[in-house]
């Protein structure tokens, strides 16, 4: 059978050996759903949760016209803290999301020192800590409770293990099931952990 222009139907989704993998937008559909959970949180003044924006300084623009402006070069100012803070019944909230392609682990190389030491500063002043990690292979979502990971994390520096193993963050985490609204309702996890 002969499609529009000329091309096979089995010709049309096949993929190239050569096509380059993206990196730079992965995490972005876990945040996307997060953003939404936030929003509908909001809505219903359950809490204030916001994604904190990456402090940037802005070196260079080009002004075509005033309504192209283009931002050529910029920097970093100070390297991020984590994702998302807010309140919620009072208490401060601070949390990092993260995804990972690996079956069997959460890697390390994943999260930053400086993002784990301001969750552990965050921690320490009383606020409830943790990250949620997207296992994108197993389509499953956890929320990671700081107290657990900091243990991982802290054996890590000493020499330890480079990351956490799938099944301890099974064993140690909640799991948020997808819903409609809210995507990922955090906050019920978030109850049974730290107010029940």
């Amino acid at each position: 059978m002969k499609y529009p222009q000329g091309v096979k139907r089995n010709q049309v989704n096949t993929p190239r050996a050569d096509k380059e993998i993206n990196y730079g937008q992965r995490g972005m559909t876990l945040e996307k759903d997060l953003d939404k959970t936030n929003q509908f949180y909001l809505d219903t003044k359950r809490a204030i949760i916001h994604k904190k924006p990456t402090p940037v300084q802005i070196v260079n623009v080009d002004y075509p016209s005033r309504k192209k402006a283009k931002i050529t070069e910029a920097y970093f100012k100070v390297p991020s803290t984590s994702d998302y803070n807010g309140l919620y019944k009072g208490r401060y909230i601070d949390f990092e999301a993260k995804e990972t392609r690996n079956k069997t682990r959460f890697p390390f190389i994943n999260i930053h020192a400086h993002q784990v030491e301001h969750m552990r500063a965050c921690h320490n002043q009383g606020g409830i800590v943790f990250i949620i990690v997207k296992f994108t292979v197993h389509d499953e979502v956890y929320l990671y409770p700081f107290e657990h990971f900091v243990k991982h994390w802290d054996a890590y520096l000493g020499n330890g293990r480079k990351s956490i193993t799938y099944a301890d963050i099974k064993a140690e985490s909640i799991l948020l099931p997808i819903k409609y609204n809210p995507r990922y309702d955090y906050l019920a996890a978030v109850d049974e952990f730290y107010f029940e």
